[in-house]
């Protein structure tokens, strides 16, 4: 039998929160062109004069006020879930970040010396868009054709209506929709408007068509928004969660381009305003805790929403470590061993 393995792929993080290493950082993320999708003179341009020299002083802030002993959030937590996820399927688990370290030709490196011929590749996150799952199995896989061409690979398809996924989510929330909650705001990771005009094949559907995330079609195969509303859809169905308490919202705009809206700021401040107290927040579009969930909404959209008259904002907290979230990568992984994916 050819050996096998398993690639968990996430977007990563800085090294500390020490400026020089949040630079670097950004400056990687920042000039790929699945992020920043401008002309690539434009986007040095915008990257060296309007965005390294003031930006990373106040991420690093950011970041200042979520990091932890063992490091980032998010490095040790995927860390975590690949070694439960390790103990659960019978190949290695590799883990490897899109941005920073461990690095994917690094990773990539190691897959190949341990003599693997055969390479599940499983992106932790579980809606398509091209500034986050698209970005990472590209440079999976153009380092797979640079190292070990022969190498056979399978990609998990995006899982955001998986009756599995929904049902790990469903738990990780359900302790939280016991206590009192005057809405509940299901806050997306923001993309530019555009990017889902570009992952449109037919140019004709996505921000086109009234009540397009609605109106079936092949577009929805890669279109982030759609997604992100039917995991929101089946949540909200599988839970029984009134409709009229629920909101959707996106985070994390960059620039001046039209991003999908509304966004998650401005929406909790309305709600405050409008005499709204009690908040529940969830982030499904990540799978793991990080500073968009634990600085941008607990702690910026919690304050955001005091201001504006609430007195109470909780981040329902990401699947994590979650037992059912961790038991749908290992049956995904059994089913790939064992041919049936």
């Amino acid at each position: 039998m050819s050996k096998k393995a398993v690639l968990l792929l996430n977007l990563g993080s800085p090294d500390s929160t020490k400026v020089p290493d949040v630079r670097r950082y950004l400056r990687e993320f920042l000039s790929d062109g699945r992020v920043l999708d401008v002309n690539p003179i434009l986007r040095s341009i915008v990257l060296n004069l309007f965005i390294l020299p003031f930006r990373p002083r106040k991420s690093a802030a950011a970041y200042a006020t979520i990091w932890t002993d063992a490091g980032s959030p998010l490095i040790v937590t995927s860390k975590k879930q690949r070694d439960l996820l390790a103990a659960k399927v019978d190949v290695p688990v590799h883990l490897a970040m899109r941005y920073g370290k461990p690095a994917v030709p690094d990773v990539m490196r190691q897959i190949v010396a341990e003599g693997t011929e055969e390479l599940f590749i499983v992106p932790m996150y579980p809606h398509y868009a091209m500034s986050s799952y698209e970005t990472a199995v590209v440079q999976a896989m153009e380092e797979v054709a640079r190292q070990k061409p022969d190498m056979k690979t399978t990609l998990l398809q995006p899982y955001y209506d998986d009756p599995e996924y929904i049902d790990a989510l469903a738990d990780a929330m359900r302790p939280h929709l016991q206590h009192d909650y005057d809405t509940l705001v299901f806050s997306y990771h923001g993309v530019p408007e555009r990017h889902l005009r570009k992952s449109d094949p037919s140019h004709a559907h996505c921000l086109t068509v009234p009540d397009c995330c609605h109106c079936a079609s092949p577009s929805h195969a890669t279109c982030y928004r759609h997604q992100c509303v039917r995991t929101m859809d089946l949540l909200i169905e599988r839970l029984g969660i009134p409709k009229e308490k629920t909101v959707l919202a996106f985070q994390s705009r960059l620039g001046r381009d039209p991003w999908l809206t509304p966004q998650t700021d401005v929406t909790v401040e309305r709600l405050g305003r409008e005499g709204k107290k009690k908040l529940l927040v969830i982030c499904p579009s990540f799978v793991a805790d990080c500073l968009e969930t634990l600085e941008e909404v607990a702690e910026g959209c919690k304050e955001t929403f005091e201001e504006a008259g609430g007195e109470h904002l909780e981040l329902i907290p990401c699947l994590n470590e979650n037992p059912k979230w961790i038991e749908f990568l290992a049956g995904r992984c059994r089913r790939w061993v064992n041919g049936e994916s």
